[in-house]
């Protein structure tokens, strides 16, 4: 199972995956964990943003994801590959190769949470950018590529919400799935 939270940067996301984590595990789920590859990133993000950074990205963030598959049956992300792409979007419009291998990606989760657009976790950090503006238009824009691309997603409202809806979808999805296919 691969859920992932979805959003514009500075939402607390990562607040929220770590939470979710911890929830998780106290349900005996083995669970792994992708923080934000955009920090560790070599080229400049934000506003200043290059082909070359969301490429990086959105590399990385695949491997990673293929990597953790493989040790973990449970994996929380704190962003999506479409959160990533949403950048790019905004920088230089439609890539179609990476557009394409994005929403080939996002498929690969099973539950996505938009977590809404707020300013609390808007701080200086050194890496992400601090303008409410450029913070409220990425959400803005992920929100078109969510509906564009027809992809389901639910609204995150709280954490105990979050929690039930996927220990309601691992009761009724994966653990049955586990039970017939040995190994997953």
């Amino acid at each position: 199972m691969k859920i992932a939270f979805i959003g514009t940067h500075g939402i607390g996301k990562t607040t929220l995956a770590y939470e979710l984590c911890n929830e998780l595990k106290k349900q005996d789920l083995d669970v792994g964990f992708i923080d934000e590859i955009a920090r560790r990133c070599p080229f400049p993000i934000n506003e200043a943003t290059s082909l070359e950074a969301q490429t990086w990205i959105l590399a990385t963030s695949i491997a990673r994801e293929l990597e953790l598959n493989k040790i973990y049956p449970n994996i929380i992300c704190d962003r999506s590959v479409l959160d990533n792409y949403v950048y790019l979007y905004h920088r230089f419009g439609h890539v179609p190769e990476l557009y394409n291998l994005t929403a080939y990606w996002v498929r690969s989760y099973d539950l996505l949470f938009k977590v809404p657009l707020t300013r609390r976790y808007l701080k200086p950090d050194g890496v992400r950018s601090t303008d409410f503006e450029f913070q409220a238009v990425i959400d803005r824009k992920l929100t078109e590529l969510l509906a564009a691309g027809g992809v389901r997603y639910q609204a995150h409202t709280g954490m105990r919400a979050t929690v039930q809806s996927i220990l309601d979808y691992y009761s009724q999805e994966v653990g049955p799935l586990q039970k017939r296919i040995p190994g997953i």
